[in-house]
């Protein structure tokens, strides 16, 4: 295991999109997607078609969004729809893992020097967040009305003009992005190509921009997003101008600080639902958003660069779904090669941890049982 890199792999989306689908750059780019996934729980996904003007002008409408008084802000909430649409706002959101024992006991097999900022005391995140659904409305009756809900627009008329279309182009962006390499992971694992982008077709997928001020909350080792792992299938970022974001990779227990290059790059994380789906040959990313020596050198760079900006760490964040009515039960296939890989991992000396077993259910379901754990459903 001592041959693993301390940089994510760097998965070429121009490849598979321009290569023909049989040819052996892109089965071996396909390859090395799901192997990234198996290892680290996380990758960088290069993709010509994204466009750094357009996160960057998100990123600005996101700063002003948030840079408004929370009276403004809190007309965008929508608690009975478990937070689903609109503004999340800070110390709502609880991290599971503060209370989860299985978490808990991921955290206690780290080295003591790999474990993350502590959050057994820790209260509910002082992040906001605000959720933009980017789905396609499905041709059936959903089970589950409340995770497919209508998107909140913000009133103030400075944000209300640009907001929709902000919002949908850098959306379309990220959302094109991972739902091709949704096609390529199926590749790689050996699986039907459409099997997991079907799967998603009519998902609640989520643009999901996470603030955090830092005027308030930019003192070193603050924690803004305690450790935790993601309930969705795949999560895509664009760069932030804040450094802060710490994944653990699964196959060595170190703790990676998230470098993006810059460029037309993204950084791609699985979620609950693919390791439910892959019956945990891919693990969900464990990660953790903190203040660091990095992030308040980048506050120190944008306060002489842009002093009328405001002070607000933006992560540039979508959340992809597979669809809330999809029957979410573990690939045969894909148990056999865990079974594989646990049992290499074994006779190396090397613990994979605890066994989970994944039991049938819907996608939706599924959902609400993650949201209650973090607070956002009742």
């Amino acid at each position: 295991m001592s041959d693993i890199s301390k940089d994510l792999p760097v998965i070429d989306l121009d490849v598979f999109l321009t290569g023909p689908a049989n040819s052996e750059a892109v089965i071996q780019e396909c390859k090395k997607a799901a192997n990234a996934l198996i290892t680290y729980g996380a990758l960088v996904l290069h993709d010509s078609r994204v466009s750094e003007e357009d996160n960057s002008t998100f990123l600005d409408l996101i700063e002003d969004y948030f840079n408004q008084p929370e009276a403004e802000l809190k007309k965008d909430e929508r608690p009975e729809l478990s937070y689903q649409v609109g503004v999340t706002l800070e110390n709502t959101e609880k991290p599971k893992c503060a209370v989860d024992e299985p978490c808990l006991r991921i955290i206690e097999a780290l080295e003591p020097s790999e474990r993350p900022l502590d959050i057994s005391a820790h209260s509910p995140d002082p992040k906001c967040r605000f959720f933009w659904k980017m789905s396609e409305k499905p041709p059936y009756e959903t089970q589950f009305p409340g995770l497919n809900a209508t998107n909140v627009v913000p009133e103030a008329p400075f944000l209300k003009d640009r907001w929709t279309n902000t919002m949908e182009q850098w959306g379309k962006s990220m959302k094109q992005a991972v739902a091709d390499l949704a096609v390529m992971i199926a590749i790689g694992l050996g699986l039907p190509a459409q099997t997991f982008s079907d799967a998603g077709k009519y998902g609640p997928h989520l643009l999901a921009p996470t603030a955090s001020d830092l005027v308030k909350y930019g003192k070193k080792d603050t924690i803004l997003a305690g450790f935790h792992s993601d309930l969705n299938f795949l999560t895509i970022h664009g760069r932030s101008r804040y450094p802060g974001l710490n994944v653990w990779a699964r196959n060595t227990g170190k703790r990676l600080p998230v470098k993006i290059p810059p460029g037309n790059n993204l950084l791609v994380q699985a979620g609950k639902q693919l390791e439910h789906i892959t019956g945990g040959l891919i693990k969900a990313g464990f990660h953790e958003v903190i203040v660091n020596e990095q992030t308040l050198a980048a506050i120190e760079r944008r306060k002489e660069q842009f002093p009328d900006r405001p002070l607000i760490r933006i992560s540039s964040t979508f959340f992809w779904h597979l669809s809330s009515d999809y029957d979410l039960v573990p690939i045969p296939t894909l148990e056999e090669q865990l079974q594989q890989l646990r049992a290499e991992k074994q006779r190396a000396g090397v613990s994979d941890g605890d066994e989970v077993l994944y039991p049938p259910m819907k996608v939706g379901q599924q959902v609400a049982n993650e949201l209650k754990h973090i607070a956002l459903m009742a």
